[in-house]
């Protein structure tokens, strides 16, 4: 009998390693299969919530310049922190843990109490705890997983030490991802100094070039030259000016520097209400919530000009003493939303001549997102823009 049952245990546990394999290698897979840091954690959230059968999680990724932590990824948040995003600003247990040192190693992948769920009735769906899963690149913090359920069993010390290696390989995802993204800026900003080099090379010469036959326009007319060759070097240098200009707005359009100087989107902004209502408006607030998670830089390109734009609106427009700026980023979408109490106008009779409107709606609709404006005479008007972040699993 005893060795019967050594037998059987051997088999389980061969059993439970073969598991064990198997749900590394599928994790392992789906995650190699994108470079793009949004999916990683959307793929990653989704094997890890369906192998252990689990049904929320987030992530909470590191800002690696200013160590600030921001929702990185979310799946399946009950109502009460879906619904709120400042609840999922700042600190909490798992994160003061993790910042601490004290979260590291398969020992320290546990259950622990929720410190944002914890007072809260309405909106939970049950929820009370998760499981917290430190991510690390080496010595480096990159963040923390966290997965839970309304119906929580009791994790062994297989499941910890999995979920443990399953937080390796996203720890090395995210770091993989990441220098996926810096090396796309690096060619970015090459690109723009091939662009310098373009407008110096070609447009400069032939600046010069227009100016050298303006000079000798001006000289045939001093001395009083046939009018038939002033006529053909005024049309040569018009020639040479209209092949300038096309350069010109070929150059402009290919230029994509983004109007950031180097700051994330949320600083970019908060300066650019300050300075409004130092110089324009006397009272322009900003208020962000997810103000830390790194955005693609064609959308935080999109979204400072529309703010730009509808904030020039309000000083042109509005008359008004007082506007808001509020910038709100989740996993799924970011939103910016404008709002003065100006004079307002009929939103229902809208001139196709507001050039300006009609270039919000159309910043709006190449970051494929949405526009929304309520204005009414007398009540000041809103501006509401939405733009998704999440384009599928």
């Amino acid at each position: 009998m005893p060795d019967e049952e050594n037998e059987k245990a051997d088999a389980d546990k061969l059993k439970q390693r073969n598991r064990e394999l198997a749900i590394l290698n599928t994790v392992a897979r789906e995650m190699n299969r994108s470079v793009d840091l949004d999916q990683v954690l959307r793929t990653a959230l989704a094997q890890v919530a369906e192998l252990f059968g689990l049904e929320t999680g987030w992530v909470w990724l590191l800002d690696g310049e200013t160590g600030e932590s921001y929702l990185a990824a979310a799946q399946n948040l009950p109502p009460a922190l879906a619904e709120y995003p400042h609840l999922m600003e700042g600190r909490c247990y798992c994160l003061d843990t993790y910042r601490t040192g004290d979260l590291k190693g398969a020992a320290n992948v546990n259950v622990v109490t929720c410190s944002r769920l914890h007072g809260l009735v309405e909106g939970t769906d049950g929820l009370r705890y998760h499981a917290s899963i430190p991510l690390y690149a080496q010595e480096k913090k990159l963040g923390v997983l966290n997965v839970a359920s309304s119906t929580w069993r009791k994790l062994s010390p297989g499941d910890l030490q999995l979920l443990n290696t399953l937080g390796d390989l996203l720890s090395i995802a995210i770091e993989r991802a990441r220098l996926f993204s810096r090396s796309a800026e690096l060619g970015a900003v090459e690109e723009r100094y091939r662009l310098a080099r373009e407008l110096h090379d070609t447009l400069g010469q032939g600046l010069a070039a227009i100016l050298l036959r303006m000079e000798a326009v001006d000289a045939l007319l001093e001395a009083d030259a046939d009018p038939e060759g002033v006529r053909q070097a005024v049309g040569q240098t018009l020639g040479l000016t209209r092949s300038n200009l096309e350069d010109a707005r070929r150059a402009v359009l290919d230029l994509r520097a983004a109007p950031l100087e180097g700051r994330t989107l949320s600083g970019a902004l908060a300066a650019l209400a300050d300075r409004v209502s130092e110089e324009e408006v006397p009272g322009v607030s900003f208020e962000a919530v997810g103000g830390s998670r790194p955005l693609p830089l064609r959308v935080e390109a999109g979204l400072y000009r529309i703010a730009q734009e509808a904030l020039n609106n309000i000083i042109r427009h509005a008359n008004a003493k007082r506007a808001t700026l509020r910038f709100v980023t989740t996993p799924k979408q970011v939103q910016l939303i404008v709002e003065d109490d100006g004079c307002g106008f009929d939103a229902s009779q809208i001139s196709e001549e507001r050039y300006g409107l009609v270039g919000l709606n159309e910043r709006a609709r190449l970051l494929e997102g949405s526009l929304n404006l309520e204005s009414s005479p007398g009540k000041g008007t809103r501006i509401e823009v939405v733009i998704p972040l999440e384009t599928g699993a």
